[in-house]
């Protein structure tokens, strides 16, 4: 399943927005849901959806399976991914793709806040709302309910909130964010954040470390290979 974030995974990326079964059952989905055809790899690959920060034909892949109620999510939201988008993003060598991996056994609101997630960037503002939430995250977590909160961010980043509550208040991306759960599964993820990098349709390289040195020095070695292959190199001697 690694070859997903090659070539057919910009497929999936481009078609972010689609939901499948997306409709109003007057009350926020919390926690994944039955979706037909998720056993086929081929519709697995089209449901799961990550979220693009980057040029699209970028040549590295930057791929995190995150959880928004995980400590170590939201320290590699603060820290890390903003030296990624400067270092990395905004220069084109790269694009950051996020997929949902909410650990709902032990974080209860976790599905509900890649849904919330998912609402903001219906309006254009997800990763506005994605570095909202997790700057927040030591308030919202411990709550019984989060829903109200979740409102106030989304008013906070500059989101209609009717139209955001709406969303929030149905089974809106909820078939999307259970899919990414089950590409995770499929790639053997068990915790998060999960990080791992692929150029073009090459094997993505799942990190053991993720802090920004360990990233770069990653890309710097495919960027090598790059440069070898372009040369007409053997790559017998590569990284």
């Amino acid at each position: 399943m690694l070859w997903v974030f090659g070539g057919v995974a910009v497929v999936a990326i481009a078609i972010f927005g689609y939901t499948m079964g997306a409709g109003s059952s007057g009350a926020a989905v919390t926690s994944p849901i039955e979706v037909e055809g998720l056993g086929d790899p081929e519709t697995l690959v089209e449901m799961a959806q990550g979220v693009t920060l980057g040029q699209a034909d970028a040549p590295i892949t930057l791929v995190e399976f995150g959880d928004y109620q995980c400590p170590g999510c939201r320290s590699f939201a603060t820290s890390v991914k903003p030296q990624i988008e400067l270092g990395l993003v905004q220069s084109g060598e790269a694009k950051f793709v996020f997929y949902d991996f909410p650990l709902v056994s032990i974080h209860p609101h976790s599905f509900l806040a890649a849904r919330a997630a998912r609402c903001a960037g219906d309006q254009g503002m997800f990763w506005e709302y994605h570095t909202e939430i997790f700057n927040n995250q030591s308030t919202w977590s411990s709550k019984q309910s989060v829903v109200g909160d979740f409102v106030d961010y989304a008013g906070n980043v500059g989101a209609d909130t009717d139209a955001f509550d709406s969303c929030l208040k149905s089974d809106r991306h909820a078939a999307t964010v259970t899919a990414n759960m089950r590409l995770g599964e499929e790639l053997g993820i068990t915790g998060t954040p999960t990080v791992m990098v692929s150029r073009g349709e090459g094997m993505a390289r799942r990190l053991s470390s993720f802090d920004y040195a360990t990233i770069q020095d990653v890309v710097q070695s495919l960027q090598e290979e790059a440069a070898a292959e372009g040369s007409g190199g053997t790559g017998q001697g590569g990284s």
